[in-house]
């Protein structure tokens, strides 16, 4: 009987570690006055777990391979059960042959208005709409498996987008904002619309390129990864020349700036004369940080 029970509990113990991301939730609700009080607590505890503990893609994962994330909830107001509030959601992937991490998502989401009644259960159900916190959280959830899909192999993640895309119409039928096609240029909407449009194929084949046969790559020969990373890049710029300021675009450098800079500021030369200009018309708001570019 005690054999039994320990491979039970080995068993069980396995499937827990059935998921596929590790993510970290943080609730702020200092701008309500009232930031002590337990609800925020079991907000941030329900929504943990429910991210971590969910199956989305149905795969078995050793904790090294989860995906590392963040989503950082800001409450600016809630009365009773209803919440007015912000999500800023990030990922990263680690690089391979290094022990260090990249940035994948930076993504900020305004519209961000729920109810949530403490204790209330938080489940995923692919047809059919419970809650906006559960399918705004699941939104970013599928698009962070997308986007880190992409950065391994080149359009693995249009399965992952068009499930965030069955979660956008099925929450069309709420009120809710962020998910109709008019309004917000940067509604969720817009963004899996975007992530799913072959006019912007080039942003993912410049987050496949900068990545895979990139950062990828520096490890074994820093000036053939350096080479890619400037084809990734140039890419954005083709795509840019047709959609002009894309939400794509700026995601991609609020994500990549800080990184970008560090890579071609150091290092061997790769002949990318003229860069700097580049990455100004392509993001003007971090043109003084593209100036470190030599």
């Amino acid at each position: 009987m005690n054999k039994i029970i320990a491979i039970f509990f080995l068993l069980f113990c396995f499937h827990l570690k059935a998921q596929e991301l590790n993510c970290e939730v943080q609730i702020n609700a200092e701008q309500t006055g009232q930031a002590n009080l337990n609800v925020f607590k079991t907000l941030k505890n329900s929504l943990q777990e429910f991210i971590n503990s969910t199956s989305w893609t149905g795969r078995e994962l050793p904790p090294e391979q989860r995906i590392n994330c963040s989503m950082f909830i800001t409450i600016s107001e809630f009365s009773g059960e209803n919440f007015a509030a912000n999500i800023q959601v990030q990922s990263s992937r680690p690089v391979y042959g290094s022990d260090m991490v990249t940035p994948v998502f930076n993504y900020s989401d305004e519209d961000f208005n729920f109810s949530y009644r403490e204790y209330q259960p938080l489940n995923y159900n692919q047809n059919s709409y419970s809650s906006n916190l559960v399918s705004v959280v699941s939104f970013y959830v599928y698009t962070i498996l997308g986007l880190d899909a992409d950065s391994f192999q080149q359009n693995a993640g249009t399965a992952f987008f068009e499930e965030a895309k069955q979660i956008v119409t099925i929450a069309q039928q709420s009120n809710s904002s962020g998910w109709q096609p008019s309004g917000n240029t940067r509604s969720r909407f817009r963004l899996n619309a975007d992530l799913l449009s072959n006019s912007f194929q080039g942003y993912r084949d410049a987050l496949y390129t900068y990545h895979r046969n990139g950062l990828d790559r520096m490890h074994e020969d820093i000036s053939e990864g350096k080479q890619s990373i400037a084809t990734a890049l140039e890419s954005l710029r083709e795509m840019n020349s047709v959609r002009l300021n894309s939400l794509l675009l700026r995601i991609f450098f609020d994500a990549k700036s800080g990184e970008i800079i560090d890579i071609f500021t150091g290092g061997p030369d790769v002949g990318t004369r003229g860069l700097a200009q580049k990455l100004s018309s392509m993001a003007p708001s971090y043109a003084r940080q593209w100036r470190q570019i030599q």
